[in-house]
């Protein structure tokens, strides 16, 4: 009997056995009119992961991915003689998640008043191509620098990347196999990473969105196209996208970095012209008040301190903004984290307890050492802490904890207080010059110490979810 053949049969299970016994190393499947699987040989058992017993509780569009039913694939391909290359394709979606490609032939065949289908299954392609294809489609889906998703025809989930997984901040057993709306439930339509249009070919090419799992946010760039068969249908879909949060980190650093040297000039270019006059009403307006002191007059003399203490809030001010210029006596050397915190301590403390903010130094059993300059790294110390303990206006706690990045060599400091949080809409602007949430704040604190901290090789990162802020320092170890 030719199993190629599309006319009918009429055999008994026996002779299916004897068929199946026959072809042991071939790709086999007896399906019912139901589409139930009756039988498998052990190519199939071993591509799809299930026991001869499992796979007989399993219907063939559970495991097989087609465009028809058997029945209409059978009357479409088979009422007269076809060629090999014009078989049927599908795709084996195998137990554990794994794809397998195959073409297959179909002979109906009769038992007793039941209609039974023989399946033949071979690879779409074969010889070494394949097997070249394939180990590229492995190592393509491990790639920890992409994500990828495979999406079948109803929407489902076909496989994914170990990268996407982490990305996405879901497990992959939890996912697989299931329909996207379903896994992006919680996503509002304008943000999930997969709309249904892609399988209508719908293509999409280095599409930047943001993406944030429970623990990270990531920035990524997202392609996605349709996959088709040899015929030009379309049988699935592809999203892979990257993970470009450092890329778009990095340009942003620039940027800052940029306008933090154009203000520097300006700064350097201006001051003296800002300070010459300044230093000749200081001076005047202490002659004045020594005299309304000599004289008794009291309220004139309250309103030269006024002003002398606004006059030296722009010395203050104009100190600051020199500093956005590289520094002009930096005294790099190799220094001892650990020492610089201890030393700032008391004063940290001092502030705190004036908020009723509790400190806590977590130190670490031994730091590398840095090269930095010691007097701009306590200024940054000093500075975030600052921040931290006045952002805890009823209390709350600053701690303030080291620990060493093995992987990117840095010495990390992280500060973190108890506040309320920055909100997202503010965030990314904490270190633009001039940027400030205080009624009487310069704004540019955090543009000092960023640019302190870029000039020694080193980053600031705050992260802050709703209760807290943390700012991460980290610098090379030598």
């Amino acid at each position: 009997m030719s199993i190629h053949d599309p006319q009918d049969y009429s055999v008994s299970i026996e002779e299916m056995r004897k068929i199946f016994n026959l072809n042991v190393h071939v790709g086999m499947l007896i399906v019912d009119e139901d589409e139930n699987i009756t039988l498998a040989t052990d190519q199939i058992l071993k591509n799809s992961g299930y026991s001869a017993e499992e796979i007989t509780q399993t219907t063939f569009p559970q495991l097989f991915k087609v465009r028809a039913t058997l029945r209409e694939l059978y009357e479409f391909y088979f009422s007269s003689e076809m060629s090999l290359m014009e078989w049927p394709h599908g795709i084996l979606l195998s137990k554990c998640g794994e794809t397998y490609f195959y073409q297959f032939s179909i002979a109906k065949l009769k038992y007793g008043p039941k209609v039974m289908y023989l399946l033949t299954m071979r690879d779409r392609e074969e010889g070494p191509q394949l097997n070249l294809l394939q180990r590229f489609s492995d190592a393509f889906l491990k790639d920890i620098n992409l994500g990828v998703l495979l999406i079948s025809m109803d929407f489902t989930l076909a496989d994914v990347s170990d990268r996407a997984t982490q990305i996405l901040g879901m497990d992959r057993e939890h996912i697989l196999n299931k329909s996207l709306d379903e896994i992006f439930a919680t996503v509002p339509s304008q943000h999930k990473l997969v709309q249904r249009t892609v399988l209508h070919g719908a293509v999409v090419r280095n599409h930047a969105v943001s993406w944030t799992n429970n623990m990270e946010r990531f920035e990524l760039l997202l392609d996605s196209n349709v996959l088709k068969d040899s015929q030009g249908n379309i049988v699935g879909a592809y999203v892979i996208f990257k993970d470009v949060t450092n890329m778009r980190s990095l340009e942003e650093m620039v940027q800052r970095s940029d306008r933090l040297a154009m203000i520097g000039q300006i700064a350097a270019g201006t001051a003296h012209e800002i300070r010459n006059p300044l230093t000749s009403i200081k001076g005047f307006l202490q002659v004045l008040r020594r005299t309304f002191e000599l004289q008794g007059m009291n309220k004139e003399q309250s309103y030269t301190e006024v002003m002398l203490e606004e006059i030296n809030r722009i010395n203050e001010l104009v100190n600051e903004f020199l500093l956005l210029s590289k520094p002009k006596h930096v005294s790099y050397e190799r220094i001892d984290v650990t020492e610089v915190l201890r030393g700032i301590l008391p004063i940290i403390n001092n502030e705190a307890i004036l908020y009723s903010v509790h400190l806590q130094y977590e130190a670490s059993s031994h730091l590398p050492e840095v090269i930095a300059d010691r007097e701009l790294l306590k200024q940054v110390f000093l500075n975030i802490c600052k921040n931290g303990i006045e952002a805890m206006s009823d209390g709350g706690m600053l701690t303030i904890s080291e620990k060493v990045d093995i992987v990117d060599r840095n010495v990390c400091i992280d500060i973190h207080d108890t506040g309320s949080g920055i909100p997202m809409f503010v965030i990314d602007k904490i270190f633009d010059p001039f940027f400030t949430t205080k009624d009487t704040g310069t704004g540019l604190g955090l543009s000092v110490c960023q640019r302190i901290i870029h000039d020694m090789g080193g980053t600031i990162r705050v992260s802050s979810k709703g209760f807290g802020t943390t700012f991460t320092i980290s610098i090379p170890y030598a």
